[in-house]
């Protein structure tokens, strides 16, 4: 009865000690997830913090307000989702305490009967009285044996309380560790609930300025539309003249999906970069996606509609463009106001690299993965520096952000 008791206990002390290993492990990932989300917000905020206020940059600066907005949320989830998972390893770990502790008292008392028991036996006889009185030399050896065991026994069962003990002493520790983490966790999330609702205020302030004013504001993003629509007619356009070029070049029959007539050479670039889609690195070496893929509502004038032939990253003032994989610069396209597009060949995929303010590149030059290629303009109204960014397949437009690490 008492082996199967001892089995039980010790297969729910297991049980017990695979959920906290398990609990530990998924919150390690949680709090990893969180510190991610810290280090983005800090980055993102001191990006953002630099925006001038100005009527003109209205739009600019709600949507900021709304990215802001949106990683402090993401940081607040990352919180309270670390902060539930700690409160599961905070009553696991007092569990195994509570049972540390009676472990600890079974031990103390049945250490306490033995050595009464002990003590007894010594005042009865004594120990060589106990063998001196043996009938036979085998049964005083025998006799001899069982005092050493007897001796062996109750050292480890002292060496076992001092064990549990110390045990007791570590998860008492780990506890009060796990009990301030909580506390600065919720101390931190009542900070950025906080910050949240002052920049929500502000957001409704300043879309109460665009709803008054929506109809300039709607023609404002109508004019950027159709800018944006003419540079990618243009890059479009550079495109298939290159295709044209390539293949009158190669001698192949023009074709009327206007599609890249492939070396061999070129094959094996293609499918290399087709490999490491969802891998690729990023244009830039930091920054955030502001506006993604894709027709989509205006993020602030939601009456108006924006097309995105790529996607817009938004990044630090003085920041390089660089290429995503190997390839050859396809074309060097200067746009309004002198910016310009470097497009790079990769086989039949095409990346695009717009609002570049200079370039350090020409059409023909071999570039390799995360070669700079040229510096991102700073807009000197909104104090951005934005990278539009295009991949196509051929004509096709795709969306980057499938090809992109982690985008």
């Amino acid at each position: 009865m008492q082996f199967k008791l001892n089995h039980l206990l010790f297969v729910l002390t297991l049980i017990l000690s695979v959920n906290i290993s398990a609990q530990q492990t998924k919150r390690e990932v949680l709090e990893a997830r969180r510190v991610q989300n810290q280090k983005d917000q800090i980055y993102i905020n001191a990006l953002l913090s630099n925006t001038k206020r100005k009527e003109q940059n209205v739009l600019s600066d709600l949507t900021d307000l709304k990215v802001k907005i949106k990683t402090r949320e993401d940081l607040i989830s990352a919180i309270t989702n670390e902060s539930n998972e700690l409160d599961n390893e905070i009553y696991l770990n007092q569990l195994e305490i509570n049972q540390n502790k009676r472990d600890l008292e079974t031990l103390k008392k049945d250490y306490a009967d033995m050595i009464y028991k002990s003590y007894k036996s010594k005042s009865q006889n004594s120990r060589i009285m106990f063998l001196l009185s043996s009938e036979n030399f085998l049964q005083g050896y025998k006799r001899f044996q069982y005092m050493k065991q007897y001796t062996s026994f109750r050292k480890k069962q002292g060496e076992e309380i001092q064990q549990k003990t110390i045990e007791l002493e570590v998860l008492g520790e780990n506890l009060k560790v796990k009990k301030d983490l909580k506390q600065k966790l919720l101390s931190q999330e009542k900070k950025e609930k906080t910050l949240v609702e002052k920049e929500k205020k502000e957001q409704e302030n300043l879309l109460g300025v665009v709803k008054q004013k929506e109809s300039k504001y709607k023609n404002q993003i109508k004019k950027f539309q159709k800018e944006e629509a003419r540079i990618d007619a243009l890059i479009d356009r550079a495109i298939r003249d290159a295709i044209t070029a390539s293949n009158k070049k190669s001698g192949a029959t023009p074709s009327k999906s206007a599609e890249f007539t492939l070396t061999a050479e070129a094959k094996e670039l293609a499918s290399k970069f087709t490999l490491n889609k969802g891998k690729l690195p990023w244009p830039v070496e930091k920054g955030y996606v502001s506006t993604y893929y894709g027709k989509q509502p205006h993020p602030i004038v939601k009456s108006a509609t924006i097309q995105s032939n790529g996607v817009r990253i938004t990044t630090e003032k003085g920041s390089k463009a660089r290429a995503v994989f190997e390839g050859t610069v396809l074309a060097v396209q200067v746009m309004t106001g002198n910016k310009k597009a470097v497009l790079i060949q990769h086989g039949n995929y095409i990346t695009v690299y717009k609002n570049l303010e200079n370039v350090i590149v020409n059409t023909g030059d071999k570039v390799t993965t995360k070669q700079i290629i040229g510096t991102i303009f700073t807009d000197k109204i909104t104090d951005k520096t934005i990278l539009g960014f295009l991949l196509s397949n051929n004509t096709l437009t795709e969306n980057p952000t499938s090809w992109i690490y982690k985008m």
